[in-house]
């Protein structure tokens, strides 16, 4: 559904609309030479990706974006781990998968920092935008 302010003079505030901001970006891959995203950033960056959870590792320092789809069958799973493979080969970014039937569970970090970056975020919002 369309944002009430758009169409008034208004930006759209609507969490999709941000999410086209990253999906028009590209991922930029790590080598730990960045710091991982703090609180504030992670809060900032989350409003822009549609369902996705903020969890913690047990260390409560490292953090990563977790997000569960569902399907009517195994097969459509199956399709959309594949879909999603492409994305992340295209994007040089690599999400932690698990899928069976009727659900597919992502999980996504950046590994050489032990947490988030923009780059999770644009995978997270190119993932979205196929689901």
């Amino acid at each position: 559904s369309r944002c009430q302010r758009e169409g008034r003079g208004f930006k759209s505030l609507c969490p999709l609309h941000y999410m086209s901001d990253l999906v028009n970006k590209k991922c930029v891959p790590c080598e730990g030479n960045i710091p991982a995203f703090d609180k504030s950033e992670i809060h900032k960056c989350l409003k822009k990706v549609d369902g996705w959870d903020v969890k913690s590792e047990k260390d409560n320092k490292s953090y990563f974006l977790i997000k569960e789809f569902s399907f009517k069958n195994f097969k459509d799973s199956q399709n959309f781990v594949t879909r999603v493979s492409e994305i992340a080969e295209k994007e040089n970014h690599h999400p932690d998968i698990s899928f069976g039937w009727g659900y597919c569970r992502i999980k996504i970090f950046t590994h050489a920092i032990q947490g988030l970056a923009e780059s999770d975020f644009i995978l997270a919002a190119k993932i979205d935008k196929i689901a």
